[in-house]
């Protein structure tokens, strides 16, 4: 896979890197000069990946997020969100809509959910004390679509 420009950091499971991984994220796809609808639907895909990560990935233990995004041939963009955190035992329930395990703390379980509404593609893989990774991709319009 040809990769035309790529950033990747690593940040402490903490709620308020939500906000920093979709400033980090919109920055970095300026470049590719995507609609504006195009990139909120990114980053709002980005967030609720790093949220997930958070809350469920490491259950109020510390641990680090590594996002990944890359600027692909064809407009198409990757994001990976990982975590090392306790992993999902059973991704496709997971992914079910309104599925949550954390209801005390009114998560909705609709992430996985809206990920896959803002993005082309999106694939979880995970395994119990292994953690998870999030992959997206989403070809961006071209110029006056």
């Amino acid at each position: 896979m040809e990769i035309l420009n790529e950033i990747k950091f690593t940040m402490p499971s903490l709620s308020v890197n939500e906000g920093a991984a979709r400033a980090v994220v919109s920055s970095f796809l300026i470049q590719a000069d995507p609609t504006v609808e195009e990139l909120s639907d990114i980053r709002t895909a980005v967030s609720e990946a790093v949220t997930n990560a958070v809350v469920h990935g490491y259950r109020h233990e510390k641990g680090n997020i590594e996002l990944t995004v890359r600027l692909l041939p064809n407009r198409v963009i990757y994001i990976r969100v990982r975590d090392k955190g306790c992993g999902i035992a059973d991704v496709e329930r997971a992914m079910e809509p309104l599925f949550t395990t954390a209801p005390e703390e009114e998560r909705s379980g609709l992430g996985f959910s809206v990920m896959q509404s803002f993005m082309d593609k999106l694939r979880v893989r995970s395994a119990p004390g292994k953690g998870t990774t999030v992959t997206m991709r989403k070809r961006l319009s071209a110029h006056g679509d």
